[in-house]
């Protein structure tokens, strides 16, 4: 089956602020979750833009669903759920009233199943969305874009303004949303614990630029980190490497396979490493 989200060669520039997406290229697998991390300013919400055609491209393509989406694809903006971070309604609605603006937008916008999720969530229907805190509103915007029967979620720091209890359940509810082997997600997040958890790939941005996507699975069962002495490091061959960072009396290295380099070098001290850390080190540290 073909990707349900492809992108390939896309660039943006920005003259005024400087700043340039370079050439972004990686894909979403039906069925799948892919988790969008770098840091603040790297051009997450630039290439959320770029998808769904809120900000125009300069060059490259993305194709959603098999095809490239121009500003009459109505039906493909209906299989497409969409989360921002900020706030996703006017606060004067409530979320009663957001539903029936919804029918208005959406062919198969769901107003039993938005019900049964307000109730989930415990959001009241008829009070003021400027009345929700950060939290609620955040849990309101993700039950109106499931509630049309999307088959692409892209969530832009959905879980960010919710407690750890909430995130949790809010996690439960995206791995349930892609039981079906048509449904995908695409969820870009600082909060790299949760990525761990739901993700299936992760796409690692830095300055514009794609540093790499890999599975999560070899993440977490390859990737490792070198505890390593100046006179260790120097032994080091740099295609064992993909970055690495010096610190006071150590430098740590990145490397794709934790128990390769073990028995390659003996000597040296290798530990698991976290999303976390994998950031730090291809963000801060020096490329090999």
């Amino acid at each position: 089956m073909e990707n349900i989200l492809e992108l390939q060669q896309v660039s943006k520039t920005f003259p005024k602020s400087n700043f340039t997406l370079n050439n972004i290229s990686f894909s979403l697998p039906y069925g799948a979750i892919l988790g969008f991390v770098g840091e603040n300013g790297a051009g997450k919400t630039t290439t959320i833009g770029c998808i769904l055609n809120t900000i125009a491209k300069d060059s490259g393509t993305v194709k959603l669903f098999g095809k490239e989406m121009l500003d009459a694809d109505t039906d493909i903006r209906e299989k497409i759920g969409v989360v921002y971070d900020g706030d996703n309604f006017p606060g004067h609605w409530s979320a009663e009233q957001l539903s029936k603006v919804m029918q208005g937008f959406y062919t198969k916008w769901d107003d039993e199943l938005f019900r049964k999720y307000l109730e989930k969530f415990q959001l009241p229907p008829k009070q003021r969305i400027k009345h929700y805190s950060r939290g609620m509103t955040m849990k309101l915007a993700i039950a109106a874009a499931l509630s049309h029967h999307p088959q692409l979620l892209i969530l832009d720091e959905a879980t960010s303004g919710l407690d750890p209890i909430m995130r949790d359940e809010m996690l439960d509810v995206f791995l349930d949303f892609v039981q079906e082997e048509d449904h995908s997600i695409l969820i870009s997040s600082h909060i790299t614990s949760d990525l761990e958890k739901v993700a299936d790939y992760i796409t690692f941005i830095h300055n514009g630029s794609l540093i790499m996507t890999v599975s999560k699975n070899d993440l977490v069962y390859n990737y490792a980190v070198m505890r390593c002495k100046e006179s260790q490091f120097l032994a080091l061959n740099r295609s064992d490497m993909i970055a690495y960072r010096k610190r006071d009396f150590q430098i740590d290295v990145l490397v794709p396979d934790g128990k390769e380099a073990q028995r390659k070098y003996k000597d040296v001290v290798v530990d698991h490493v976290s999303l976390d850390e994998i950031m730090l080190l291809l963000v801060k540290g020096e490329r090999a």
